[in-house]
């Protein structure tokens, strides 16, 4: 799967990864920090892969048939120099000319990543969808020697000439979505863009404070828009725990509701409501306030999705340990308590979110401790945007063999005018991820033909753009 995405880069990343796409091959592309892509040999199409997904320092790198395989996936770090670094995905190693040689034939290896040069590679345009990466430290090319196709060929380094045994496709892959560390997405769609809205992840406790918005008009190509709201900085109630937000439009105005805390004293979370005049920022605290206050109703005050129904009417959900579930008034900043009704699934942890698909109410939740591998999503369906609801099961969990772990805290988006739906979810980081290090998804969600939704495959390829 190829995607770009496009974020701010340092000017010495921007002029040496703005690349021939292939696919188109005259379309362009931008290779941005934490990005992944297959090295594909251009005189083989095979990819370059840790020796039988070694994680031990200094296992050999080779060629060999492209398989999704972790050991072919590399993670782009940008130095900010014009060089990159590329980490293996399943090692989180580095690679790395063997002892920094600048002889021809000199093997090429992962090891740990640390600031040598030999690890440091430039990535040059050759046309055609094709590059050539220089090693910083000897200026020689990585090559597959002897312009061999077969499985297992060692990659080494050699003086850079014109045969394609040097020449790589630099594959992007679109899982994960989002480049970095992004956590319960709320994907939504306003006229004719995506918009993507993530917890900023990475923080020990959850304790971030800043929401990001993304956009895309094809779900792969996504632009970062930078913070729109600071709970630290723009919330007088709050300065933590910047969570899992949702948001919708009304009257031209974009409400984004957020979780938030302190990060000392009382530090229970609320629900509050931002406005701006654009998705994309910047928003202002609506109230000055919570809208949901901590205690208010059983459980933690967190995790806001919205839902509008097909006759403008807007509902709100939230709670970890049940979900509370309630109309909002036209304001979209009030509703009224005695509305409110609470639903408490088998196994409901957090992360409320609905759909609406022809006359059918998909609530939806995730199951289990976002810390845990088990970490995943089920769903019930009803007549109403509140329910009755009737339990359906879980739709998307780990898996293991392809080193997928904790799987939730999604939502859900149609592509207008059809019946194709997607899936925005996150999943442990990979490698060592952990609760506090997840990466953004995208996967396509689909139902069957009496209206359940069937088992959602997690990938690590992603989508083609739409």
């Amino acid at each position: 799967m190829r995607r770009t995405i496009s974020v701010a880069l340092t000017a010495a990343m921007a002029a040496v990864l703005l690349l021939a796409s292939a696919a188109p091959a005259s379309a362009a592309h931008h290779l941005t920090d934490g990005s992944s892509v297959n090295l594909i040999a251009r005189h083989s199409g095979k990819c370059a892969d840790v020796v039988s997904a070694s994680t031990a320092n200094a296992a050999e790198v080779s060629q060999y048939t492209c398989n999704n395989g972790l050991n072919q996936l590399w993670r782009i770090r940008d130095l900010g120099n014009g060089y990159v670094q590329l980490a293996a995905r399943h090692s989180g190693q580095c690679l790395d000319v063997d002892g920094a040689s600048t002889t021809n034939g000199a093997k090429v290896i992962q090891w740990p990543c640390a600031s040598g040069t030999n690890q440091q590679w430039r990535i040059e345009n050759t046309g055609s969808g094709h590059t050539r990466l220089i090693a910083r430290h000897s200026g020689k090319c990585l090559e597959v020697p002897s312009a061999s196709t077969a499985n297992g060929a060692r990659l080494q380094q050699r003086d850079c000439g014109t045969g394609t045994n040097q020449q790589w496709e630099l594959n992007l892959v679109s899982n994960p979505a989002l480049p970095g560390l992004f956590a319960d997405p709320n994907i939504v769609r306003f006229g004719d863009t995506y918009y993507m809205y993530p917890t900023t992840d990475g923080f020990a406790g959850w304790s971030g404070t800043q929401y990001r918005a993304f956009s895309s008009k094809d779900l792969v190509n996504w632009t970062d828009h930078g913070v729109i709201l600071d709970v630290a900085a723009d919330v007088s109630w709050a300065d933590n725990s910047a969570w899992a937000p949702g948001i919708a439009e009304k009257n031209g105005k974009y409400y984004f509701y957020f979780s938030g805390g302190k990060a000392s004293g009382d530090t229970r979370k609320q629900l509050g409501v931002a406005v701006a005049d654009s998705p994309t920022g910047p928003f202002r605290d609506a109230l000055g306030r919570p809208l949901v206050s901590a205690g208010s109703y059983a459980g933690q005050a967190i995790d806001p999705a919205v839902f509008t129904d097909t006759n403008g009417q807007s509902y709100l959900y939230w709670g970890q340990g049940s979900s509370h579930q309630v109309p909002l008034n036209a304001d979209m900043t009030s509703f009224n308590s005695s509305q409110v009704r609470t639903y408490k699934p088998t196994n409901y942890n957090e992360g409320s979110f609905v759909v609406k698909r022809g006359s059918t109410y998909y609530f939806m939740w995730s199951e289990n401790d976002t810390r845990s591998e088990d970490y995943r999503v089920a769903y019930a369906t009803g007549t109403s945007p509140t329910g009755p609801w009737s339990n359906r099961g879980v739709i998307l969990q780990k898996d293991l063999s392809k080193g997928i772990k904790g799987t939730g805290h999604h939502s859900v988006v149609q592509v207008p005018g059809t019946d194709q739906w997607y899936i925005a979810y996150h999943r442990f980081a990979i490698p060592d991820g952990d609760g506090t290090h997840r990466e953004t998804m995208i996967d396509p969600l689909y139902f069957n033909a009496d209206g359940t939704i069937r088992p959602v495959i997690p990938t690590l390829e992603g989508i083609e753009p739409l």
